[in-house]
């Protein structure tokens, strides 16, 4: 008689621990993935701006814990383990950001570490005035008048201040430099005078310091001459031009007699200008006073300062405004008195 084995508890076993270890390797993988999800955006189509602030001298783990709470990342711990795993838990600085939900978590943890806060852009127009700089930085509330005040009278290290006179209005005046700026919370008035201040020097040395030097001319002489440039022309075209009249006039020893230099004498903003008005007792009046001003009237920019070291070669001496930004030039006192007759009706 034959004998049958039976190896059915054997297989049994076998399929048992195949099953097992396919379930095993479903939970590692949904462990995994559960784990990866901690790591992915909060809602991808979600970028809607949050803004975060987040203090100074606190934990990575209080860090976590704020970023949880504006659900801009699905888990403090996973930001934690990130963190620690790429060593950026000592190194997240406090300030104000901005995130979205749609932003990953290792997205989130390097711009906290690298401190890209929030950063407010501040667009400084070419011929405001020192003055007119300060009511704008105090309007977006980026300083006080009392700081600002208090900023322009103090020391910077740069040469080009350096032959400043003592009766000019504002020692930085004309050196402030116009232009986009984006500035942190926070920020000194001072270390945003030092921004501009480190603007305009880059800008001379790199784009008219060896012209300059070619043509004789100083710096400060030169921006007083921008400055008059950028308060008198409104149209590119005539800024070589005015350049023109205003050297020749001081060429022969006239009076330059431009009314930007009498507005810069009041403290309050004047739109127009009567008899009175021209003979008030300043060393910007340039029509009491031969020669240039004291000092810059305004902040110019590249365009003024490059007209006013490329005087245009002509033979006027007068221009009046012809009401639409554009002018009239004369070469005589006869032809200006017509002009004006024509213009200024």
């Amino acid at each position: 008689m034959m004998e049958i084995k039976l190896n059915k508890p054997r297989k049994n076993k076998t399929r048992l621990l195949a099953v097992l270890f396919v379930l095993l390797m479903a939970i590692t993988f949904m462990g995994i993935k559960a784990s990866n999800q901690q790591y992915l955006p909060v809602n991808p189509n979600n970028k809607t701006p949050v803004d975060i602030y987040i203090p100074a001298d606190v934990s990575a783990r209080q860090v976590a814990s704020i970023l949880e709470e504006n659900e801009v990342i699905r888990n403090q711990k996973a930001f934690l383990s990130y963190c620690r795993k790429e060593k950026l838990d000592t190194a997240l600085k406090p300030g104000h950001y901005t995130f979205n939900r749609s932003q990953t978590l290792a997205q989130i943890a390097h711009t906290i570490a690298e401190g890209q806060v929030v950063k407010i852009k501040v667009t400084i127009p070419e011929g405001y005035s020192v003055k007119e700089i300060g009511t704008m930085l105090v309007e977006k509330q980026i300083c006080t008048k009392e700081a600002w005040e208090e900023a322009i009278k103090a020391d910077y290290p740069y040469d080009f201040l350096k032959n400043v006179p003592a009766n000019s209005k504002y020692r930085l005046e004309g050196f402030l430099f116009p232009d986009t700026y984006y500035i942190e919370e926070n920020t000194g008035s001072q270390e945003i005078i030092n921004m501009m201040l480190q603007n305009f020097a880059q800008v001379w040395e790199n784009d008219f310091a060896a012209q300059a030097k070619a043509k004789n001319m100083d710096v400060f002489k030169t921006i007083i001459l921008a400055s008059l440039i950028e308060e008198e022309a409104m149209h590119d075209d005539e800024r070589r031009t005015i350049s023109g009249v205003i050297h020749n006039r001081l060429r022969d020893g006239m009076y330059l007699q431009l009314c930007p230099t009498v507005l810069y004498c009041y403290d309050q903003k004047k739109t127009s200008l009567n008899d009175a008005d021209l003979d008030i007792e300043s060393p910007y009046n340039t029509y009491r006073h031969p020669g240039l001003p004291p000092g810059p009237i305004s902040n110019p920019g590249k365009a003024s300062i490059a007209a006013a070291l490329n005087p245009e070669k002509h033979t006027y001496y007068f221009y009046v405004s012809k009401g639409d930004g554009s002018h009239y030039f004369s070469r005589t006192f006869q032809e200006h008195l017509q002009a004006m007759s024509r213009y200024l009706q």
